[in-house]
């Protein structure tokens, strides 16, 4: 009778790995089932589809579109992009360093990188390519045409040119080279005490070049506060976020936890080494478009209580990708965890499908939040992003400059300022000038650039309200008197945004001349996020204040 417990566990654990088994068997039977289906309906349609099929693009669609119901970040690698992902991840390619893109039917420069074949032979931001290699570039989009440009460092690339004051097409013979992107375009004192590091993205090296960036400033300056720009960063590698933390964070701290289905593989990302300085007031700088290794650091630094964080929400990606080698020399980037910072949270927006236009996380109501706190006992909130500690207003331009871009009116005339200016003066201190902006103006004469204004746009919802209701009789001659005062007013509005489309124009022009460090210089002055900063570090108290419960 004693024995009857171990006979009925026996028999449990028998038909537990009975259900195992089967559980097993039947979703490898689903597997095969589903795979033979797609393999017999694939060939059945090529065969008897009236029109012929390319079999490789028709394979990527049902590809793409069966990973787009997963999550945004889960993505198919075809063997043609394993360069550009490549460079996400390592910050360097085979090429000339440009940046192309398309107006009509032809791809024009865009802006070049110092120092790297483009910029050495002379290819200059609105260049028009007529031919690589021979090759027609008319009616070829970016990526084809990023594909002829690019190649194994030390081959030649022939490019026919066509440049604005040239009556002949420029040929020019581009030795390609491996083209490195530096992770920080620009580091340097805002003030006396006050440094300041752009940093633009997470590839390999990024800790150790902000690291170096900071003991330049701390050794060269009499530093008291520091600024780490995370702006538009969309991030990278996992460990560099951690060694950057590190900097300020001394070791053996978590950063970041991975959590994912198979439990070996989650992992728990700590501090190594001593920080460089743990005493140093801090403020990072954050937007909508900081995502991923820019939300761990930012996300770090503020569940520490290390520093402050001034901008916008951050975008909102908590997940963890791994690159997994298919066959054919593609790769699927696959989602396999999920990311917890410090506190516990996980920065990850609740929904994948709910996001801003600019892909970002979208609004979140409370209820779904959930509170965490800071190592001092701030609280904190899970559900989508980092909240920054102080919020300032995104800057945001108006319709007209929008259309003066779009239209690249402002992009032509830095072209030709460059052309006929030989030089300008530093880019902290090259400003648009009354004289300057008459040219522009002037230059605007007889192009096109027309735009619709929010009142316009009010205006016409108003007038089909009116006809669907049957007030159009009533109101219509109003109607008319406003659109009149609106399109009136809207001549003026190169006036009345003087300021905001000068912003812009300063920018392109110092890019031509002092490139990507330069656009960065020369906005600093103007950066409603930088003048938070210097106002929270001039005051102490209130520094202190946003860093204790």
């Amino acid at each position: 009778m004693m024995k009857k417990p171990a006979t009925i566990l026996i028999l449990v654990m028998i038909v537990a790995g009975s259900l195992f088994t089967v559980s097993f068997v039947n979703k490898n039977f689903e597997i095969a089932k589903n795979l033979d289906i797609f393999h017999t309906l694939f060939r059945e349609l090529t065969i008897h589809y009236v029109d012929d099929v390319n079999a490789a693009e028709l394979i990527k669609t049902g590809i793409d579109e069966m990973l787009a119901s997963l999550d945004p970040y889960t993505n198919f690698i075809p063997e043609s992009d394993i360069e550009d992902f490549r460079f996400m991840t390592t910050g360097q390619y085979g090429g000339i360093g440009a940046l192309i893109m398309r107006r009509g039917d032809y791809i024009f420069i865009s802006e070049t990188y110092e120092g790297f074949p483009a910029d050495k032979a002379g290819l200059l931001p609105g260049d028009k390519i007529l031919e690589i290699n021979e090759h027609s570039a008319k009616n070829r989009n970016q990526e084809e045409v990023s594909t002829l440009l690019k190649g194994q460092p030390g081959t030649e690339v022939v490019i026919v040119l066509e440049r604005g004051g040239h009556d002949k097409p420029l040929t020019k013979t581009l030795v390609r080279e491996v083209v490195k992107i530096d992770n920080i375009p620009y580091y340097g004192m805002l003030d006396e005490t006050t440094g300041y590091i752009k940093l633009t993205s997470f590839t390999q090296n990024a800790g150790r070049e902000v690291r170096d960036a900071f003991n330049t400033l701390k050794n060269e300056n009499n530093l008291e506060n520091i600024v780490l720009d995370l702006r538009g960063n969309g991030g990278g590698l996992l460990h560099e976020a951690v060694n950057i933390t590190n900097i300020f964070i001394d070791k053996g701290n978590v950063v970041v936890k991975t959590k994912g289905k198979i439990e070996e593989r989650n992992m728990i990302n700590r501090t190594l080494n001593n920080a460089i300085d743990k005493e140093i007031p801090l403020v990072v700088l954050v937007d909508r478009s900081s995502a991923s290794a820019s939300e761990i650091v930012s996300g770090a630094i503020q569940d520490f209580d290390r520093g402050v964080i001034i901008g916008q929400r951050t975008f909102g990606k908590g997940l963890v990708q791994n690159v997994v080698p298919l066959s054919y020399n593609t790769q699927l980037k696959v989602t396999v965890a999920k990311y917890y910072i410090p506190s516990g949270r996980c920065i990850q927006a609740i929904d994948y499908a709910h996001r801003n236009e600019d892909g970002s996380v979208a609004a979140i109501p409370d209820s779904l939040k959930v509170a965490f706190e800071t190592r001092s006992g701030r609280t904190v909130y899970d559900g989508g992003g980092v909240e920054p500690d102080i919020y300032v207003e995104p800057r945001v331009f108006n319709n007209i400059s929008i259309a003066l871009l779009t239209n690249f009116h402002i992009f032509e005339y830095a072209n030709n300022f460059y052309r006929t200016h030989n030089e300008i003066p530093p880019a902290n201190q090259f400003e648009i000038t009354d004289e300057i902006y008459a040219d522009f103006v002037q230059f605007l004469e007889g192009k096109e650039y027309s735009y619709t204004t929010e009142s316009e746009h009010l205006s016409a919802m108003l007038k089909k309200a009116a006809k669907d209701e049957k007030y159009i009789d009533i109101i219509a001659a109003e109607l008319e008197a406003i659109k009149e005062k609106i399109n009136k007013s809207k001549k003026d509005d190169l006036t009345v945004f003087r300021e905001e489309i000068s912003f812009i124009l300063k920018n392109e022009i110092v890019g031509r001349y002092y490139k990507q460090k330069g656009r960065v210089i020369a906005t600093l002055s103007e950066d409603p996020e930088i003048a938070a900063a210097l106002e929270v570090f001039k005051n102490k108290e209130q520094f202190h204040s946003l860093l204790t419960p």
